[in-house]
């Protein structure tokens, strides 16, 4: 078990929350997450080879990678529990590990664990205390935190009957306590089944629509996919590729297409936009440039086509992510 008062200089590993009033943060102007060549090296390894990455404010951003690539040491850095080999961190304005900064961050690490013997709602009261919120705010911000959650019905039970994914959503109550400006979620879905990894995304968005940040460090694609507006993806300490999920994508991988009223091989005057083959009733063109489709389909018609569907097939995260993975 480990609590931690994050107003102190130290913060003990495996601690369950950071948090505290947004309209402290003086650098409003700043970004949320500003890393550069940031490195952590453990005597003869490497953890972190130099990270550069940004993280605008009021956005929620992905940090994807494979096991080993460095994400759980860079959230470390962004939160002071450990300090860099080299590079910088700056986050919300300020020196990461800037003690009034850990106020405005709500943190959910990957593992972490609460006293058995307390109920829901004397964890939430507890973590009130050691956030520095003022008492008589504590019953508000405990109440909208379990309803956030969806542990209202069961406030009064003890933590060690909770199952796993119950865990999981107490967690994430205690990171969402005072307002934090930033959140930072490691893997916060892990342990949930569908309707609470429904319910987390939920709570994502709503952070975002009150114009919080949140960090989001996970290994589920789909679920970055659906949630994230920018994401980085980081391997061997580095990152490998940063942006909309529409950019790492880029765009249209292929397209199907069925034509009536041409010969069976109509594309072949029209190899200038992509590689043709047949597949059934169906044409596939792959290698079709951003914006070329409508052309693509306007030259059929000029031919005499008649073009009956258009199909866009676009790569899956799933496909880029280890395409970016394979590169040298």
């Amino acid at each position: 078990m480990s609590l931690a008062r994050w107003a102190e200089p130290a913060v003990p590993e495996g601690a369950g929350s950071v948090g505290g009033a947004q309209g402290a943060d003086a650098g409003r102007e700043s970004p949320a997450i500003h890393t550069t060549d940031l490195r952590k090296h453990y005597r003869g390894t490497t953890a972190l080879a130099g990270l550069s990455m940004t993280v605008r404010r009021g956005e929620v951003f992905g940090f994807l990678g494979p096991n080993g690539a460095g994400k759980t040491t860079a959230v470390k850095l962004l939160l002071g529990l450990v300090r860099p080999s080299g590079g910088e961190a700056m986050v919300l304005g300020a020196p990461a590990g800037d003690r009034e900064t850990r106020r405005q961050i709500g943190y959910l690490p990957e593992l972490f664990r609460f006293p058995g013997w307390l109920s829901a709602r004397e964890v939430l009261f507890l973590h009130c205390r050691l956030l520095g919120l003022a008492r008589e705010t504590h019953p508000a911000a405990v109440g909208e935190a379990l309803e956030t959650v969806g542990l209202a019905p069961r406030a009064g039970d003890k933590v060690g009957t909770f199952s796993k994914g119950m865990q999981q959503r107490l967690g994430l109550g205690v990171a969402l306590l005072g307002a934090p400006a930033l959140v930072i979620l490691d893997e916060p879905t892990s342990a949930l089944d569908p309707v609470g990894r429904h319910d987390v995304r939920r709570v994502v968005l709503d952070l975002r629509r009150r114009g919080a940040t949140v960090f989001l460090n996970t290994h589920l694609l789909e679920e970055a996919q659906q949630i994230c507006d920018r994401v980085t993806v980081i391997d061997r300490g580095r990152a490998v590729a940063t942006g909309t999920l529409a950019e790492l994508l880029g765009g249209v991988a292929s397209v199907r297409l069925r034509v009536s009223g041409l010969a069976r091989t109509w594309w072949a005057g029209l190899t200038g936009f992509g590689t043709f083959s047949a597949a059934g009733e169906w044409v596939v063109a792959e290698g079709i440039a951003p914006g070329a489709v409508p052309d693509l389909v306007a030259a059929i018609v000029a031919r005499g086509g008649r073009v009956e569907a258009v199909v866009p097939e676009h790569r899956t995260l799933e496909e880029r992510f280890l395409e970016l993975l394979a590169a040298p």
